[in-house]
């Protein structure tokens, strides 16, 4: 079956990218600003990039693969309860990657936010909700205006707990017929997290602006005759 996924830029969306200097891995001068990747520059296997809210509380990890990581990151932080949050790549094939490799779509990484979290303030199934609300799982390796592998929807989880509910929020969107095509996201075991360059970590706050690269949530639109 051929599931053909429209995608119309807005003149809001053409201005945003010209804020943003673009977007996507086709524009490799904007999103890899921060020129050439040196030693020090390296992605950590570790969460250190994760600006922390609060200290010395109970907390859990989860991750979510949703298409650019910028807007995905900026969600996350404005739920109540998400501690920290970090951006980088998981689930591909090399050890270490940059964003130039992640780019080339060969590495098979997808970006990825690392969203830690008090979970008796929020809920993993409360951040199964915002996963799902705020990007368009029914695309196989896209999300707005960006194409390729590293942008596929994936949820990564840590331990039977976390997959069950995955398991079952996606199954139950599913049948729902809200949306429409099938729930293409993938549910994986938590690989090695790869925290991104520096440059990337908060990357609206840095430049000061409150949008998303995502374009829509996959579901049908409602159409009222009266």
């Amino acid at each position: 079956m051929t599931h053909v996924t429209s995608v119309v830029l807005t003149a809001s969306m053409v201005m945003l990218l010209g804020v943003l200097g673009g977007a996507g891995c086709d524009s490799s001068a904007s999103r890899a600003e921060g020129g050439a990747t040196t030693a020090a520059q390296q992605p950590k296997a570790t969460p250190d990039a994760a600006t922390q809210k609060e200290t010395n509380v109970k907390t859990e990890t989860a991750l979510f693969g949703a298409g650019c990581f910028w807007g995905v990151e900026s969600t996350f932080r404005k739920v109540p309860g998400v501690l920290a949050t970090a951006v980088g790549y998981a689930g591909g094939k090399t050890d270490h990657p940059t964003y130039q490799d992640v780019c080339s779509d060969q590495t098979g990484h997808a970006e990825v936010v690392q969203v830690t979290f008090d979970p008796s303030k929020v809920s993993y199934q409360k951040l199964l909700e915002v996963f799902f609300e705020n990007h368009d799982p029914t695309t196989m390796n896209s999300q707005g205006p960006d194409f390729g592998t590293q942008y596929r929807s994936v949820i990564f989880y840590a331990g039977d707990e976390q997959k069950q509910l995955a398991t079952a929020e996606k199954e139950k969107r599913n049948k729902s017929g809200d949306y429409v095509g099938p729930i293409a996201t993938s549910i994986d075991p938590a690989p090695t997290f790869w925290a991104a360059e520096d440059y990337h970590q908060q990357y609206f706050e840095k430049k000061g602006v409150n949008w998303s690269c995502h374009t829509g949530n996959g579901k049908k639109r409602k159409v009222s005759l009266w």
